[in-house]
């Protein structure tokens, strides 16, 4: 325990074993605030963007503070998505497995065998892991009881909210001990989400952790102009181009995203999809297909961009930009995690220009490249039509200003000063360029 700063959490033994294997040396920004106020039994809101650690911000103390001994259901786990809740299982079993006196969680997701799972409740779990639909059903038919839990969890609140599966989660709140200690964690706060804080949080513990940065150092955010071509057929060459280890191509719609994958794999790529319409089956035949790395390219809506993490993204391809410019730092956020690097290509056009104007002034720094053939050639800034256009503005007014306007006007005395500005606008542009 020499090698990392964990210790003043003073953890149990078997939870500083599991940090020491996981290979965390340093609590990040968000552990260390969110930590603490947890141990403590504080209600609390922690909100950072995706990869600042907040999965262990809550599990760490939620493990420390589980009694073995208690046969009883003791911390719900909420997620908005199956896959996510998959992982956050498997981080609980990481961490788990080394504590002596056995610490039992359990899995409950949708598109699995419901009188199974109830049947194997005759036992409970001193770990509920689940989406809220799954969780709020087994606890109406009596098979899951979670009045005995002291710690609820709503992990990605917003896109819970967005989803709308806040309403399950409220059904299963309502139903656990009034001195119930609730943790949300979630990227934004929207106000809609607010009322629901408001019933179950009193006076909590909140938590911000503003990015260091909007978005990873290793990442090249790139854009690409679609001018007259089919944008299908430049996303494919795009792609061979890059000849991506990992890329995800993301569109804003489930339609869209069909229509890209089966134009792509008619193009012959081996290519995946990921959106809501997925049976719960083929959700999950195809992550396993994804994680055993049988495809090279995967279209996927924004479900995507939050929730679930898919290790060697190398690129991510934005067919469109999305309709909430948050959602293009989740989306370029599957890229250079780990310390690698990436790259986010995004297709532009001129109907995108306000909202790439918005993103660079969020601090986004875009270059534009072209794919010219089979050779990507830097081109020249997208905006310097509009500085030139700016700047011939300036000579116009600054000429204006040096032409002394007759008290007396004359006929032709416009044409006359058009001819005077012109001659002041050559002389100006000519010094400009002597600087």
């Amino acid at each position: 325990m020499a090698n990392n700063q964990f210790e003043h959490f003073s953890f149990k033994p078997f939870i500083n074993t599991a940090i020491q294997e996981l290979g965390f040396k340093k609590p990040t920004e968000i552990q260390e605030k969110m930590i603490p106020a947890i141990i403590k039994g504080e209600s609390s809101i922690g909100q950072s963007q995706t990869g600042t650690g907040k999965t262990h911000a809550y599990l760490l103390p939620i493990l420390q503070k589980i009694d073995p001994e208690r046969n009883e259901v003791q911390a719900v786990i909420t997620a908005p998505t199956r896959e996510l809740a998959n992982q956050i299982y498997k981080e609980v079993l990481k961490i788990t497995k080394f504590s002596e006196e056995p610490i039992t969680a359990r899995c409950f997701i949708g598109g699995t065998d419901k009188q199974r799972t109830i049947d194997k409740l005759k036992n409970q779990p001193h770990i509920v892991v689940g989406t809220a639909g799954r969780i709020n059903d087994l606890v109406k038919e009596n098979a899951l009881f979670v009045h005995s839990a002291e710690m609820l969890i709503v992990d990605e609140a917003d896109l819970m909210l967005d989803m709308g599966f806040i309403h399950e989660v409220d059904q299963v709140a309502s139903r656990m001990p009034e001195k119930l200690q609730m943790l949300v964690f979630s990227a934004t706060i929207p106000e809609k989400l607010k009322p629901f804080l408001k019933k179950y949080l009193e006076n909590p513990s909140y938590q911000h952790v503003q990015p260091k940065q909007l978005s990873a150092e290793k990442i090249q955010h790139v854009l690409v102009p679609l001018k007259s071509r089919k944008k299908i057929n430049l996303l494919h060459d795009m792609l061979i181009s890059y000849n991506s280890y990992l890329a995800i191509v993301f569109t804003n719609t489930k339609a869209n995203a069909d229509y890209v994958a089966d134009a792509l794999i008619e193009k012959g790529l081996k290519v995946g999809r990921i959106h809501g319409d997925l049976s719960p089956r083929d959700r999950k035949k195809m992550m396993k297909q994804i994680t055993n790395l049988e495809f090279q390219y995967i279209v996927a809506t924004d479900l995507a961009a939050r929730g679930i993490d898919i290790e060697g993204v190398s690129h991510v391809v934005n067919y469109e930009l999305p309709s909430d410019l948050d959602f293009y730092v989740h989306r370029s956020g599957r890229t250079a995690r780990a310390g690698l690097s990436g790259v986010a290509a995004t297709i532009y056009s001129q109907t995108d220009e306000d909202a790439l104007n918005k993103l660079e002034k969020m601090g986004i720094e875009f270059i534009t490249l072209d794919l010219q053939g089979k050779e990507w050639v830097e081109i020249s800034d997208r905006n310097r039509r509009k500085k030139r256009v700016k700047q011939t503005d300036d000579f116009e007014k600054k000429a204006r200003g040096l032409i002394k306007k007759p008290s007396k006007v004359k006929p032709g005395y416009k044409k006359k000063m058009q001819r005077q500005i012109d001659t002041m606008k050559k002389r100006e542009r000519r010094l400009n360029k002597k600087k």
